[in-house]
């Protein structure tokens, strides 16, 4: 069992059990921070083997070019071999020469380097001969986040070839200022949940190859029009601004196990109004603020120490011993590496921070080398290196191109063009300098099309004669608008002749008009009648804008900024597409008063969850119920285990066991049943060919859902695999993946991957007994999962995600967890004593899920209560939320409703007893009404929405922990039960 080590950190304001402070939250642990033995055994060696002076400088970052020569080597070696900094951050150069150098300097260096660099759009961004993704604002013109998470893993895996563990990305910045002069299209846009959903994915992308993701610059500088690294910006704004928009996608993150948070040179006096005091030195806002309030517990790393709005104060070193008392743990380029140290150590002697608060920093540190495999040597390869950092860019770079091109506005019909019509079109690439893709791939797709090159070059005075030539002689001109700046100042570098040749072009004549790069440029062009937003000037972009204007791609983008009246936020037209991702509010939570409820009836569901501990049933449990659509409780009690070492929190994850059924397949299947593709009398044969030739063939899907179909109720396919000394089978399993083991188990536990074909053959091969009526079968939603796959072409895990959870925002529910958040933040299950043998945490607690790989249709799901209460919450809305429709709401009142003669059950869903509550015990509430629907799960989890008292009830614990399902008292104190009760109660007493 691999015992997980948390390292404590000071200034954290932790939320107590069974309580949620009006700010405060508990964070989870970022996985770069978690420690088994061996972990804690190196960080304590290597922690040892320095003295105080080299201690300190382990939290010191300092610059490294590859293109300065040799005096700035001799600089950097000096600064390692002398003063034995914890890292470097490269800059401008190239991929060979860096990767030389950072095995040197590997090499001359007493402890493992950490290396960074700042490379948000990639490295391309500072380096030569690779090719960079496309910034931030483009990706959020774009309505599928897995672009992000695309973009973030491309990221992650070219740091990884060149030897990189850190990468200052993704900017979490909300850009609402147009004239901001250092974010911009640095960031994913304007709206929070859209920079939150972008930003969360590219983190995990970033972080699932072991790199270190940076999300900057907290609190928030979208919203200023002065550059820090040139002075200080001011923010004017209340802390209540600030809660609910700057600091909503750094919440976001931090949920999604962010591993390091930057912070930014602003002065924000609603945080801290100290003068002269930036954000980056102020203790109000990197402990009271980040680590307490926010509950952050990843490392908190400054801006370059070096800027302006920050260097205008403070230099000689004493900028980063303010910057580490005022709580950061990393210092990102001061002006003096030895400054630094002797300023920190008399900031030491004059009590401003402790030795002890130091060392803590220092271990922290430390313990993200060694996750980031710096325990061992790491030497770069360099032969084919700059190939291998391209090759993983040109497909990601194109998609992005075809999903964020957006047509703002046609109003003269010109798009799409089509052949021949009109007869005579120009194409005029304004700010071009060559003929660049655009007009060559105009010509190749119309070769009747004239070319025409307009210079910024050129004089205001040569605009008359181009615009008299086009009218006289063309129907129809096409404008491309090249080559221009990517910052708002001087007009974002387009002239004064270029501005207006497009104008009158748009005047004067029929005009489509294609802006490639920044769209806040837009601005200039907002009286076009036919106009397009590219993001991008590259090849691939240009090309998509030429698929676009004839009618061979057809457009899902949606502005992600405003750039004028005419064109705001959200505008694209997307003509026959599915509907775009929603821009989700959070959940609100409300007073109870405030929809008809009791507040001190309420607190007799604290009192349940403290008995429930106290007595054994469960461990902790997180509780959560809307009335009216808002949030009325929501309390976490306890801790993931009897060792009272971790509590539970409301970022925890639990294993929702039997609630799969119906929050992925039944969900699923209805969806399908929505749009055609599934009937409710339609047989297993009919979507499942392997399942012909078996008596299995003609059991109608209405009553698989119904549990009536004969099945027996679950098969203990693990009891097959298991040797004489009650071990898995050699055979079957190994204690690490390859080609032919590929199904994770379990830790250090895959099985054969042929052996699922055995499990299928079991199933088929397993009596049938239709005259036994009812009986709930796990093997039921087992079949139903892979009627899901089979009509959609996906693994039901990827379907389920795509269609409801990413479009709603549920971040934390999905399969295979372990994949996507560190251990910290999912509760584990049981202390397993057959088969597995060791402590669940993170993979699925039903043996036979785990068996499939993690994903099946009757168990394998994990999420927390806040996500699950909005997918019950589209639910109880008839099938639709944020303005989005995603169920029909006939579909919803058919399988919520009783569908059996001889049980309680709904089609996929459980229901309350039909005579609830009149002869004897209630389920799931002795209050509930016949309206109600839902479905328990065996890990001590429930999911309950009432439309008639419109009432949404999540309950998540991991009641197995660690015994397994031995432990009943759950289940015989009616703990859920009677908690839901209290519910009804509190209605009742306004």
């Amino acid at each position: 069992m691999k015992q997980l080590l948390i390292l404590g950190l000071s200034g954290f304001m932790l939320a107590g059990s069974g309580s949620k402070p009006a700010l405060a939250q508990v964070g989870p642990v970022p996985k770069l921070l978690t420690a088994d033995a061996a972990a804690t055994h190196w960080v304590d060696s290597v922690f040892e083997s320095l003295n105080n002076d080299e201690r300190i400088a382990q939290l010191i970052m300092i610059r490294a070019h590859s293109n300065l020569g040799a005096d700035h080597v001799k600089k950097i070696t000096k600064d390692i071999e002398d003063n034995k900094v914890g890292g470097l951050i490269f800059f401008q150069g190239g991929p060979v020469r860096q990767a030389n150098l950072t095995n040197y300097y590997q090499s001359i260096s007493q402890t493992p380097l950490l290396i960074a660099i700042d490379g948000e759009w990639g490295l391309g961004m500072r380096l030569d001969s690779v090719i960079s993704l496309p910034r931030n604002l483009m990706i959020g013109a774009a309505q599928d986040s897995s672009l992000a998470y695309k973009a973030g893993k491309v990221l992650g895996q070219q740091c990884r070839r060149l030897g990189v563990h850190v990468d200052y990305a993704p900017d979490m910045d909300i850009n609402n200022n147009p004239n901001n002069p250092v974010i911009n299209d640095r960031s994913f846009g304007q709206d929070k949940t859209q920079v939150a959903r972008m930003g969360v994915e590219m983190i995990r992308g970033i972080q699932d190859q072991d790199v270190m993701a940076v999300a900057k610059h907290f609190p928030g500088h979208g919203d200023t029009d002065t550059d820090s690294h040139l002075d200080m910006p001011v923010i004017h704004k209340s802390r209540a601004q600030l809660d609910s928009l700057e600091l909503y996608p750094f919440r976001q993150a931090i949920k999604a196990g962010i591993a390091s948070i930057m912070m930014a040179h602003l002065y924000i006096p609603a945080i801290d109004s100290t003068p002269n005091t930036p954000t980056s030195i102020s203790h109000k806002a990197v402990v009271d603020l980040l680590k307490g309030e926010m509950g952050y517990k990843g490392i908190v790393i400054t801006d370059a120490l070096e800027m302006k709005g920050i260097a205008k104060f403070y230099t000689g070193g004493e900028e980063a011993a303010r910057s580490l008392v005022a709580g950061n743990d990393m210092l990102m380029l001061p002006s003096s590496a030895r400054g630094s140290v002797e300023a920190i150590k008399r900031a030491i002697r004059r009590g401003e921070i402790s030795w002890n608060e130091v060392n803590e920093r220092v271990k922290k540190v430390l313990l993200a080398k060694y996750n980031l495999g710096l325990n061992k040597p790491q030497v770069i390869e360099t032969a084919n290196l700059a190939a291998d950092l391209n090759a993983v860019t040109d497909t990601l770079i194109k998609e992005i191109g075809r999903q964020s091109i957006t047509l703002l506005k046609n109003d003269n019909q010109l798009i799409p063009f089509k052949q021949h019509t009109p007869a005579k079109v120009a194409v005029i690439a304004v700010g071009a300098d060559v003929n660049n893709a655009f007009l060559q791939s105009i010509k190749a797709t119309r070769p009747d099309i004239n070319t025409f090159i307009f210079t910024s070059r050129q004089s205001p005075a040569q605009v008359a004669p181009v615009v008299e030539r086009l009218k006289n002689e063309f129907q129809a001109v096409i404008i491309g608008v090249h080559n221009y700046g990517r910052r708002p100042g001087n007009n974002f570098g387009i002239s004064s002749a270029e501005r207006l040749l497009v104008q009158r072009l748009q005047q004067e004549m029929p005009s489509a008009t294609v802006v490639f790069g920044n769209p806040y440029a837009i601005q200039y062009f907002c009286d076009a009648p036919t106009i397009v937003a590219a993001y991008e000037d590259d090849d691939a972009t240009q090309k998509s804008a030429v698929q676009l204007l004839f009618g061979q791609l057809i457009p899902t983008g949606k502005l992600p900024v405003t750039v004028c009246p005419n064109f705001t936020y959200g505008m694209g037209i997307v003509p026959a597409t599915p509907p775009p991702a929603l821009a989700l509010q959070p959940l609100e939570e409300i007073a109870p008063a405030k929809v008809g409820m009791n507040a001190a009836t309420l607190t007799k569901i604290d009192i349940l969850a403290q008995d429930m501990i106290a007595k054994g049933a469960a461990p902790g449990c997180e509780i959560l119920a809307m009335k009216d659509g808002k949030i009325v409780y929501n309390k976490v009690f306890g801790h993931y285990d009897y060792s009272s070492n971790e509590p539970v929190t409301h970022s925890s994850i639990y294993d929702l066991a039997s609630v799969t059924k119906v929050c992925a397949t039944t969900m699923s299947v209805m969806k399908l049943y929505d749009e055609g593709k599934l009937s409710l009398d339609g047989t297993l044969g009919d979507y499942l060919p392997w399942v012909k030739g078996s008596n299995k063939a003609n059991l109608k899907i209405r009553d698989v859902l119904l549990h009536q179909a004969g099945l027996v109720s679950f098969i203990p396919f693990y009891q097959g695999v298991l040797m004489k000394n009650g071990a898995p089978d050699t055979a079957l399993f190994h204690s690490y993946a390859d080609s032919i083991y590929s199904r994770r188990v379990a830790e250090h536990l895959y099985m054969k991957d042929c052996y699922v074909d055995t499990m299928y053959q079991k199933i088929l091969e397993s009596s049938l007994k239709p005259q036994q009526g009812y009986v709930y079968s796990d093997n039921d939603f087992i079949f139903l999962g892979k009627v899901v796959e089979s009509i959609t072409g996906q693994k039901l895990n990827h379907y389920v995600r795509e269609t409801f959870y990413e479009p709603l925002g549920m971040n934390s529910t999905g399969f295979k967890p372990r994949e996507r958040f560190p251990l910290s933040q999912i509760a584990p299950t049981e202390s397993e004593r057959s088969f597995r043998m060791q402590w669940i945490r993170g993979d699925v607690h039903d043996p036979g899920a785990a068996m499939f790989g993690g994903v099946a249709g009757h168990a394998g799901l994990f999420s927390n209560a806040e996500d699950l209460a909005v997918l019950m919450q589209m639910l109880l809305n008839g099938g639709t939320y944020g303005g989005q429709r995603f169920i029909k709401e006939e579909t919803i009142k058919l399988f919520t409703a009783y569908n059996s003669n001889i049980s309680r059950r709904g089609l996929g869903f459980d229901k309350p007893e039909k005579n609830n509550g009149k002869h004897g015990e209630a389920y799931p509430a002795k209050s509930a009404s016949s309206l109600t629907f839902g479905h328990t799960g065996f890990t001590g989890t429930c999911i309950w929405v009432d439309p008639q008292s419109k009432l949404v009830f999540i309950f998540l614990s991991n009641r197995v922990c660690p015994a397994g399902g031995d432990n009943k008292k759950l289940i015989t104190m009616h703990v859920r039960e009677n908690i839901m009760e209290v519910l009804y109660e509190a209605m009742n007493q306004k």
